[in-house]
């Protein structure tokens, strides 16, 4: 039984360089205040054309890690037919077809649940845009 959709905006600083910014502590934040102990969806969705959404271990290496497959997968050169920014700027337009925008994740009893390790994370390269928005949304 459906009771609501909550819905919120955070304004996020992800910085100058490129980042995996965890984003678990403010989910988990949201979910306390509209959940109210129900089971439900939550979806995180980010509206910018050069950022992803990942569930990935934080601290260990593994963002590092992540980082550095992209930088392979997606190289910061003058390959990219988009053209503007810093140099290498169009790779941050593809990032989003490998990592998307948006995770839908299960709340059960009004927790988020995650796996072992798991993290909410943002995915950002584009050191052009520090200052991002994040919609966290609940169905439950």
């Amino acid at each position: 039984m459906s009771h609501g959709f909550e819905t919120r905006a955070l304004q996020v600083t992800t910085g100058a360089a490129e980042n995996v910014f965890d984003l678990t502590a403010d989910c988990v934040a949201f979910l306390a205040e509209v959940a109210s102990g129900r089971d439900g969806l939550l979806n995180v969705f980010a509206p910018h054309a050069t950022m992803g959404v990942a569930l990935i271990e934080t601290g260990a290496g593994s963002d590092d890690d992540l980082l550095a497959a992209l930088h392979t997968l997606l190289p910061a050169d003058d390959r990219w037919q988009h053209r503007h920014g810093s140099p290498g700027h169009g790779r941050d337009h593809v990032l989003p077809a490998i990592v998307p925008p948006h995770a839908t994740l299960p709340v059960i009893g009004g927790q988020l649940a995650l796996g072992t390790w798991q993290s909410v994370c943002l995915v950002d390269t584009n050191r052009d845009n520090p200052n991002r928005q994040v919609r966290l949304s609940f169905l439950g």
